[in-house]
């Protein structure tokens, strides 16, 4: 067998054992599905040994590009002293990384609870939110995402999401800050962020009055990149706090400078969480979430009742997490994040100037997303002419990801180690895969 049948062999034997052996509602990019094999800085290779550029990090989690050595190298060192404790024992990678989330953390988030994903760390935001308040609802943004568990698919406002139609008790969904699809009609400035007070009328009329959170993403990215004015946060924040409710800030996505300036995309606002959550980015694809807090609120869970982590604060993912915020310190800052962001989105502005299917573009730093339409005037989803795009974006050597309520909006997202280069180049094979669409 030659080496091309060879590698034809293995990418079907892989789709086939897929097929056969992991659950049909896996979701599975292209029409042609693409198994990767390896990966070195931004690109990866698959199976087939065709090279791509990624421009979505594994749904933004590779944060600082794929088998970086400050990373690898920390691993390795790790998994030959301790692979697993729980979080009933001390271990020194564990408190080491606690130390260093309460230094980049805004205010006076400081202590900190690792568990394994961004649905756990969401799940633990609730729950201490409950605990501290006393309270037991919560109001969420439609179009936001937290998460896959019960609990977190109810936070979820997304229909698509919500796997078998969950619903929790307690969980109220207001307006989200969609400007390009506005649901009042308004436009942006001018509106005065008129949708924020539907949180205020959602409490009034949904709930008992007192709630014991506010959750949201400062970009949604599931929802496809709809970002938040600041102007909205600081007023949601306002609300949330008038009706006793603590308000948490779901940093899975844009966490770690990717939304540049800062190192977390609440801190545009000026507004400082309660409560934070974090995973993704956190540890370069080690499962690994984070929720942080006051101290105060922290210790309202030695009241609720026991709790433990089996692997929270597991030792090789925390090492991982150490290794990543090296490379962001010393390689890359927000300030990067930010430089590169604008560079990104000057270009993507030329290509919305070039193809009338761009409706929209938005996001900030190295989280930008394409909303494609129809048509600009009636701004008619094209969720059609976004899986094309996707199609072709590969065929072109460029992986971006996709998402929306419609499924239009191109979500483009590199790891923060991009250079110029990546950028330029990028821009220009995502200008060959429209003109393939137009």
């Amino acid at each position: 067998m030659d080496i091309q049948k060879e590698v034809g062999h293995k990418k079907a034997e892989i789709l086939q054992k897929q097929k056969e052996y992991l659950f049909p509602n896996h979701l599975l990019y292209y029409t042609d599905p693409l198994p990767l094999d390896r990966g070195e800085g931004l690109k990866v290779w698959d199976v087939e040994g065709n090279e791509y550029l990624d421009f979505f990090a594994g749904i933004l989690t590779t944060s600082v590009g794929h088998n970086r050595p400050e990373v690898t190298q920390r691993v390795r060192e790790q998994t030959e002293k301790l692979i697993h404790s729980s979080t009933l024992y001390p271990n020194e990678t564990h408190v080491n990384l606690a130390e260093r989330m309460a230094q980049m953390a805004p205010g006076k988030l400081q202590v900190s609870y690792f568990t394994t994903s961004g649905t756990d760390a969401n799940e633990t935001a609730i729950f201490l939110a409950q605990a501290y308040t006393g309270q037991q609802e919560v109001v969420a943004l439609r179009h936001g995402y937290s998460g896959r568990s019960a609990m977190t698919m109810g936070l979820t406002g997304v229909g698509s999401w919500r796997v078998g139609g969950t619903h929790v008790a307690g969980i109220k969904h207001a307006l989200n800050p969609y400007c390009y699809r506005c649901p009042l009609k308004l436009k942006y400035p001018s509106c005065g962020v008129a949708c924020a007070e539907d949180i205020e009328d959602v409490i009034r009329t949904t709930t008992s009055g007192k709630i014991a959170a506010f959750i949201m993403e400062p970009i949604q990215g599931v929802g496809g990149f709809i970002t938040a004015p600041d102007e909205y946060i600081k007023r949601a924040y306002e609300i949330a706090k008038h009706y006793g409710g603590l308000f948490i800030s779901d940093e899975v996505q844009t966490g770690f400078g990717r939304t540049g300036e800062k190192w977390f995309g609440i801190e545009h606002s000026g507004v400082e969480p309660d409560i934070m959550t974090m995973a993704k980015g956190i540890a370069n694809g080690f499962p690994l979430g984070n929720t942080m807090t006051r101290k105060d609120i922290a210790e309202s869970t030695l009241k609720a009742g026991l709790t433990i982590s089996t692997f929270g604060g597991n030792p090789v993912a925390c090492a991982a997490s150490l290794g990543v915020m090296e490379v962001l310190e010393n390689e890359a800052t927000p300030d990067r994040s930010a430089f590169l962001g604008q560079q990104l989105r000057a270009g993507l502005d030329r290509l919305q100037e070039k193809y009338s299917v761009i409706g929209d573009v938005r996001g900030k730093g190295l989280m930008q997303g394409l909303e494609l339409v129809k048509d600009l005037s009636s701004k008619e989803p094209a969720p059609k002419a976004a899986s094309a795009l996707m199609d072709a974006a590969k065929q072109e050597g460029l992986l971006i990801g996709k998402g929306g309520l419609y499924g239009n909006v191109m979500r483009i997202a590199p790891a923060l180690t991009a250079t110029e280069e990546d950028i330029h180049m990028a821009l220009d094979l995502l200008d060959k895969a429209l003109a393939k669409i137009d």
